[in-house]
């Protein structure tokens, strides 16, 4: 057994197509089929079911996928770990990176890129679920997003800073010089907010799950840009973490607060943290771009902005 097979069937197991697979691979597509089958052989099981009409992984080609994904991942960093004994910062680093994190991105992405010319840098901005999946079959280094409810034996967890859900406004809207907002007084204003599987509406959804309160809801975007544009030129209200909206003009964060006569100290029991957390793969190895990445960005003045310092 060859890595380049097993390279070459993942790519067959990830497209489900050999003519794909083999463009994507710059082979043609009987040396493609013609490894695959010597693969086969080797394992006395049959990978694929191929028809006119489809490819299918066998039951022997869903057990080799996350071994083969784990073997090219070892390879691929036993040559990622010799070429960092020259302490040259060189290859590829892959960030998946959730939209609430993408104020806090832009200075320690220029600073890297600054200082590290040699690392082309590979950013993918998706839903956690999306990134954690990603993460564990080895197609990110790490994934910058708030904590999950739930955790995952696989993946280590590191807090950046704490945050809050907060109301967002554009600077000339009536609630902008409030220091909170309640649930109770979000009921009064119209809503547009982020789509359902988005951080930022688990949380919200979560907080309100047990309220009793309805709220006003006129729309639904997966996009945090559109959703600042449209709560820049209207006087709808959204609902993001704070730190979605550092350095973005003409809006303000208003915190989601306790509810009714304490709405100055917050009500008792009332919880509204999230922990934004650099997630990477337990017992895994840690490229040295990552580890200057992850270093830079505890360094930055968004992560201390964050944290109101």
């Amino acid at each position: 057994m060859e890595i380049r097979q097993l390279k070459y069937f993942l790519r067959v197991a990830e497209t489900l197509n050999f003519s794909q697979a083999a463009r994507e691979l710059f082979i043609t597509q009987s040396t493609l089929s013609q490894q695959i089958l010597h693969l086969e052989q080797e394992l006395s099981q049959q990978l694929f079911v191929r028809n006119s009409h489809e490819v299918i992984l066998t039951e022997a080609g869903e057990m080799l996928l996350p071994m083969a994904r784990d073997s090219v991942y070892m390879v691929d960093n036993c040559v990622q770990r010799i070429q960092e004994l020259g302490q040259l910062l060189t290859g590829e680093l892959n960030i998946g990176v959730t939209f609430s994190f993408s104020g806090i991105m832009a200075e320690t992405m220029i600073d890297f890129m600054h200082k590290h010319p040699k690392v082309k840098l590979s950013v993918c901005f998706s839903s956690m679920e999306d990134l954690m999946e990603r993460l564990q079959r080895h197609e990110l280094d790490l994934v910058l997003a708030f904590k999950p409810s739930e955790g995952n034996p696989r993946i280590e967890s590191q807090v950046l800073f704490n945050n809050r859900l907060a109301a967002v406004v554009n600077s000339q809207h009536p609630l902008a010089q409030q220091k909170g907002i309640t649930l109770e007084d979000l009921q009064r204003h119209p809503l547009v907010l982020p789509a359902k599987g988005l951080q930022a509406r688990n949380a919200f959804d979560r907080m309100t799950a047990h309220s009793g309160l309805q709220y006003n809801i006129k729309a639904e975007i997966n996009n945090v840009g559109l959703l600042f544009k449209f709560v820049r030129q209207t006087k709808y209200v959204t609902v993001l973490s704070e730190s979605t909206v550092i350095d973005e003009t003409g809006l303000v964060a208003i915190p989601v607060i306790g509810s009714g006569s304490t709405v100055a100290d917050g009500a008792e029991g009332f919880k509204n943290e999230m922990e934004g957390c650099i997630h990477t793969l337990k017992n895994g190895y840690q490229k040295a771009s990552a580890r200057e990445f992850i270093h830079l960005l505890h360094q930055s003045t968004a992560i201390w902005k964050t944290m109101g310092e």
